[in-house]
């Protein structure tokens, strides 16, 4: 164990990743009166996609009380996107109610996330970065820590933040059910100016996928393509719109295969986010997802703790409640998808 680090290595809480999922799981835990430690791999800021954010997630903001510095930080806002879809492109609000339209946010994710880190360590949590989790610690068929670069660390709940790469279900050799061939989504940043794009996103289908623009900051705009035939796209390939403007950072890429971890909650452990489920970003709330999850973490682990549940009706719980969230999303998209100009076959 690392000098300076030994009053931690024993925990209510042990949260591996800080991202939305890691830290609301944190944040909630903390705000319940738990002791939480959370491990991230790498150093804060850093450069993240999936900014944007559906009106409904201010309600768990508020929840998580980082509203008011989200709301501050200058995020651009929008009442809804543009989608070409099977017909014209139509614009679609989000909707309003008698306070006004309801605003999206455009959230820079190195902001988002410091925004949230920031609130966890006001709350308690003790945060280590960067630190590599390495293998997982047991008691027969029970997680009980985790040895990472820094030391074991142990803990009555383990929560696997760390995304979509699915390390604790991969350490405990947990089965994952994938529900479409492979899926890579392409997405790449442009610099200049698409007045088109300065007030609302936008996605249009073509024959054979989806191409997501939106406007991230000043002067900044972010696309995703997503081809749901598996194949590669230029390195310098842009979406029409942003033709003539200049590329920032090299296009990455990122496995967006439909697929859910069979046990999302086992003994001494729980999978949030993209740890547990993880959809192409036609769903449109990955971050959503994440801080949803991470929160009913927090309220099943408390449950536990006070007796109002057994350990066994928390995992049972949070497994139903994942596997049907997963099902509906599913079903929607496939009907979704099955409107393209040319479906894929496999819908």
């Amino acid at each position: 164990m690392e000098p300076g680090l030994e009053d931690v290595s024993n925990c209510d809480v042990l949260v591996v990743g800080g991202g939305p999922g890691g830290c609301a799981t944190a944040i909630s835990c903390a705000q319940l009166g738990l002791k939480v430690v959370l491990i991230e791999s790498k150093p804060f800021p850093r450069t993240h996609p999936g900014e944007t954010l559906h009106p409904g997630v201010e309600p768990l903001l508020k929840q998580l009380g980082v509203l008011e510095p989200v709301l501050a930080a200058g995020f651009l806002r929008h009442k809804g996107n543009w989608v070409q879809w099977s017909a014209e492109s139509e614009f679609v609000p989000f909707g309003e109610d008698d306070s006004g339209a309801w605003l999206g946010f455009q959230a820079w994710r190195a902001d988002f996330d410091t925004i949230l880190l920031n609130r966890a360590r006001a709350l308690g949590v003790k945060v280590i970065q960067p630190c590599h989790a390495s293998r997982l610690v047991m008691d027969g068929c029970r997680v009980i820590g985790v040895e990472t670069s820094l030391g074991t660390f142990q803990a009555a709940k383990i929560i696997d933040a760390a995304g979509g790469h699915h390390w604790l279900a991969q350490q405990l050799g947990l089965e994952i059910s994938y529900h479409s061939p492979r899926l890579i989504a392409y997405y790449g940043y442009v610099t200049g100016e698409c007045p088109a794009r300065d007030h609302a996103p936008a996605i249009a289908a073509d024959s054979s996928g989806w191409t997501w623009t939106a406007k991230v900051r000043s002067q900044l705009y972010q696309w995703t393509r997503l081809s749901f035939v598996e194949q590669k796209i230029a390195k310098d390939w842009l979406p029409n719109e942003f033709l003539g403007l200049k590329i920032y950072q090299a296009m990455r890429a990122a496995n967006v295969t439909w697929r859910i971890v069979s046990q999302p909650a086992g003994y001494g452990y729980f999978l949030v986010g993209d740890a547990a489920m993880v959809l192409d970003p036609t769903s449109s709330h990955g971050v959503l997802k994440a801080i949803m999850s991470g929160i009913w973490v927090s309220h099943a682990i408390a449950s536990e703790l006070l007796g109002n549940l057994t350990e066994q009706q928390a995992i049972d719980h949070y497994c139903l409640w994942i596997h049907n969230w997963f099902r509906h999303d599913v079903k929607n998209l496939s009907s979704l998808i099955a409107k393209l100009p040319n479906p894929p076959v496999w819908i």
